[in-house]
Order: structure tokens, then C-alpha cells, then sequence
């Protein structure tokens, strides 16, 4: 067993745990925080993205204990039900989901994508979204929805 203090979307975890234990099963199973998935159990698919100290990470590559003292937001600590982040509400607006399951995933991703390249072409786009995959959409309209997206924080007062 290990002892780990996190602080996922703001608050402090501390919890005794497995070393093996992964990251996003620390973070569905014991904080029950279920919007990070788990997609293909080989961090293929990118279902399980979140941002470690604003970077984003397949939380399946990683033991939780490799974040002891790190920050991590979840598509849970993103936005709020009655305030989206404006990568949630362009995907909503762009309908850049279908059945959803890749999207918490895409949305964490696009949020570092954009932190890191302001400027975003849809080339870039889909060379950033390579590691996350979708079986719905086709990643036009998550494209869309990204690229809507980085113009919208690109505003001044963004």
C-alpha cells in the first residue's frame, strides 16, 4: 500500500491505496469520479484523458501513485451544468458527440491542445486528436467544435 494526496478538480484526495493501482481507476472507483472512461484498457482510444498539472494524460498509463502531489481535472471539474467550458459547449453546439463515450476524453484533450497552440487549423486539429478515437462521428464535427472552440478563448475576455 502507498498514501496519496491529489487534488482532483480543486480539492484535496488523500487516500491509501494499491502501488498498482492506475489513475483512472483511483479516480472512478475511489472518488467515484465515472467521466473518465475506460475504453480499450491498451491507451489506445484516449477515452480516459485528464489533465495532470494542465497537461493532458491517458489516466490508464499511469499508476495513481506516479500523481501523488500532482493536480488533475476531470471532465467533472471543467465546466458546470449551468456554465460550460467553452470546449464543452462547442462540442454541444457543433454536436461533436453521438453516443458520448469518447467525448470526455476529446473534450480534455482539445482543452491542452488549445492551451498549447492558440491558433488552431483543422490539420492540427486532427494531428492533436490522433491518439482519440471515435467510432460515431467521423471527427467532423468534433473538429468543428474544437476549432469553434480556440477562436471563441482566443477572444479578448475569453
Amino acid at each position: 500500500m502507498v498514501s496519496v494526496s491529489i487534488t482532483v478538480n480543486g480539492k484535496v484526495h488523500r487516500a491509501e491505496i494499491e502501488d498498482r493501482t492506475l489513475l483512472v481507476y483511483f479516480l472512478r472507483d475511489t472518488l467515484r469520479l465515472t467521466g473518465t472512461h475506460i475504453g480499450c484498457d491498451t491507451s489506445q482510444c484516449g477515452a480516459c484523458v485528464v489533465l495532470l498539472n494542465g497537461r493532458a494524460v491517458k489516466s490508464c498509463t499511469m499508476f495513481a501513485a506516479q500523481a501523488d502531489g500532482a493536480e488533475i481535472v476531470t471532465i467533472e471539474g471543467l465546466g458546470k451544468a449551468d456554465a460550460l467550458h467553452p470546449v464543452q459547449e462547442a462540442f454541444r453546439e457543433h454536436h461533436g458527440l453521438q453516443c458520448g463515450f469518447c467525448t470526455p476524453g476529446m473534450i480534455m484533450t482539445a482543452v491542452d491542445m488549445i492551451r498549447r497552440k492558440p491558433q488552431l487549423d483543422r490539420t492540427t486539429i486532427r494531428e492533436e486528436l490522433e491518439g482519440n478515437l471515435c467510432r460515431c462521428t467521423g471527427y467532423q464535427n468534433i473538429v468543428s467544435a474544437i476549432e469553434a472552440a480556440a477562436k471563441q478563448m482566443a477572444e479578448p475576455g475569453a
